[in-house]
């Protein structure tokens, strides 16, 4: 069974940051589920039995090979859109902004991430993943704090 096609899939998005209002986007390679050649906050499924900040931690060392510094809960989603197979998917994603070291970030799945590279608000590359343009509007007065 695929989480988000067959039953309602968990997943944490997360927003990560330098504290100086800098943040890191990855760009999706050909191999990455879907979303290829767009740039994203990162995120990954919550596994069954994983408490959520567990897999929030997880899910940033597997990407950017760092830990967690500081984590804020930004808030849910509830997400219903198409994979790249024209597929109906939901999830439900719960979203973080979270503190790392950037000295510390390395791209640890380029299979999956063609680069990393920080970003402000203000100098967003395009194009975004197409659930940026919620999560923005959701949460930009506490992204720009």
């Amino acid at each position: 069974m695929n989480s988000g096609v067959d039953h309602i899939g968990v997943c944490v998005v997360f927003y990560c940051h330098d504290g100086k209002g800098n943040f890191i986007l990855a760009k999706r390679s050909k191999k990455s589920r879907d979303e290829h050649g767009r740039w994203d906050p990162g995120g990954g499924g919550v596994e069954h039995g994983e408490q959520v900040l567990k897999a929030l931690r997880r899910e940033i060392k597997e990407e950017y090979g760092t830990n967690v510094l500081k984590a804020e809960f930004l808030g849910y989603r509830d997400v219903h859109r198409f994979d790249e197979k024209k597929q109906k998917t939901h999830w439900i994603a719960l979203d973080y902004k979270v503190l790392i070291d950037p000295a510390k970030v390395k791209n640890r799945i380029p299979e999956k991430h063609e680069e990393l590279d920080w970003f402000t608000l203000d100098t967003l590359p395009k194009p975004m993943h197409s659930q940026w343009p919620e999560f923005e509007l959701l949460y930009k007065t506490k992204l720009e704090e």
